[in-house]
């Protein structure tokens, strides 16, 4: 891996409990444990992908939901470039919660972050206090993607997260500053008469 690698920040959000941090132990190690512990600040995991044909470092951070670290996880939604918000599809008060997390990615994300909405839990079909329609009309609301998983089964956790990875490395390449092609080099040929030493 070279200096040139890409690299991608994804942050999860959501209310405590929703399964955040076993979202992202199915993606990265493809296992689920029943004895998590919640995430107190931050935690992330970096591993490099292949996206779209290249090779992407990726880093995921797995915030914890509780109200007392959002003004520490507040300050990692800069340079991120992919955000999904994850409620629980058992919990009513994490779905209602998705709003109030949209209102602060807008506030103190880059203007062009990816939004994705996961409802998860979905193993859990016979405590479902929300239903897909719900889920899918206030994603598109805030024009964004949405998808339901489980973390405990695997199922839909790679696709979402791979359509996020996705989509946020191609929104990042979009944005990307362009080289100026007028910048002068510093690294120096002759001393050049009246010019700074």
């Amino acid at each position: 891996m070279t200096s040139k690698t890409p690299l991608i920040k994804i942050l999860l959000i959501g209310d405590g409990s929703v399964g955040k941090s076993c979202l992202l132990q199915r993606f990265v190690d493809n296992t689920f444990s029943f004895d998590m512990i919640a995430t107190v600040g931050l935690d992330f995991r970096t591993e490099t992908r292949e996206i779209s044909g290249e090779q992407v470092k990726v880093q995921i951070w797995d915030t914890a939901g509780q109200d007392n670290f959002r003004k520490i996880t507040s300050n990692y939604y800069r340079n991120a470039n992919g955000v999904a918000i994850v409620y629980d599809i058992t919990k009513k008060p994490t779905f209602d919660k998705v709003t109030t997390w949209f209102e602060e990615i807008d506030q103190k994300a880059p203007q062009h972050i990816v939004k994705i909405v996961f409802g998860n839990k979905i193993d859990l079909e016979n405590e479902r206090v929300i239903d897909s329609k719900s889920g899918e009309d206030l994603a598109k609301q805030y024009n964004s993607k949405f998808y339901e998983m489980s973390a405990l089964s695997g199922v839909g956790v790679n696709e979402g997260l791979n359509d996020l990875l996705e989509q946020s490395f191609m929104q990042s390449k979009k944005f990307q500053k362009p080289k100026n092609k007028n910048a002068v080099s510093l690294e120096s040929g002759k001393k050049q008469n009246g010019g700074c030493c």
